[in-house]
């Protein structure tokens, strides 16, 4: 990647970077520790993609709005659009994408969104707004993808764990082949508030919490070095690897994908979010490192 689309925070010994392209999070580091997944193509080339205006893949491809149907990637666009540079200042930035002919193509709404990264010595903070510059109302979802090393120690994947703030309901929907919602369900084998952690989970696809009790969660390794990921404005949690991929994605998302059959307009999606003409609703994400 060229180091001119990125932008360089540090912090008491952390540092991170941000890249204009999708206005992702390429590094964190936490005393010289790298947090973040490298991206490699033989397992998945991102590292914490920005994902708007939806969440999920979307049926057939496409979304449905006001009788009209419009293309729509998985996890919408914003993920390959550039980014402007609003403000830098000390550990902190603020990037935005405004709608543009090119994001009408997919998304007939005259957003804003802006995506602000705040570096503290053991933490990150990622906010992300969505305004309404339109004169209708406007449905979206955002969600944020981020990866991180798996193990988080260095050693080896077994005996980590998700630890879960709450109690979680352990019934999640299972995803079709095209990554779309099924009405069937399968059992998480949890141990109280923790779901011990192995490859095979994932042979299916993502675990999708949908309306998850927890407002956060840890990544703990057996070493007990651990990433506390919490949440604000993201009711539901998705974790996501391939089976053979040496990293872990803790997602948080505000929608969800089209269900299995699903052909109404986007407005009609389950969780998508209705922001009133001239709102701005806010999102955000904290990481924080807990050494050893």
């Amino acid at each position: 990647m060229n180091d001119e689309a990125l932008l360089h925070l540090s912090s008491a010994g952390a540092s991170a970077a941000v890249s204009l392209a999708g206005a992702e999070l390429q590094s964190w580091r936490v005393d010289r520790r790298e947090l973040i997944w490298q991206g490699d193509p033989e397992h998945w080339a991102q590292r914490a993609p920005i994902l708007f205006p939806v969440t999920g893949e979307s049926a057939g491809g496409q979304v449905r709005l006001e009788g009209r149907s419009y293309p729509m990637p998985r996890h919408g666009f914003a993920r390959d659009m550039r980014f402007a540079l609003i403000e830098k200042r000390g550990a902190a930035l603020r990037l935005r994408l405004i709608a543009s002919a090119a994001t009408r193509a997919f998304y007939p709404f005259d957003f804003g969104l802006d995506v602000i990264a705040d570096l503290g010595p053991d933490r990150l903070r990622m906010t992300f707004e969505v305004a309404n510059g339109g004169v209708r109302e406007m449905p979206y979802a955002v969600g944020f993808h981020p990866a991180f090393a798996w193990p988080l120690d260095g050693m080896s994947r077994t005996r980590h764990l998700i630890e879960f703030e709450a109690d979680e309901l352990p019934d999640i929907p299972n995803i079709s082949p095209e990554g779309l919602i099924r009405k069937d369900t399968r059992r998480l084998l949890f141990d109280g508030r923790r779901l011990p952690l192995q490859p095979s989970l994932f042979g299916s696809g993502a675990l999708v919490l949908r309306d998850a009790r927890s407002r956060s969660l840890r990544f703990v390794s057996p070493s007990g070095a651990a990433l506390e990921y919490s949440t604000d404005g993201f009711p539901h949690f998705a974790l996501w690897t391939k089976p053979s991929a040496p990293f872990l994605s803790i997602e948080a998302w505000t929608g969800e994908p089209d269900a299995v059959g699903f052909r109404g307009d986007l407005r009609d999606r389950r969780s998508i979010r209705l922001l009133a003409p001239g709102a701005t609703a806010s999102h955000s994400v904290r990481m924080r490192w807990q050494a050893p």
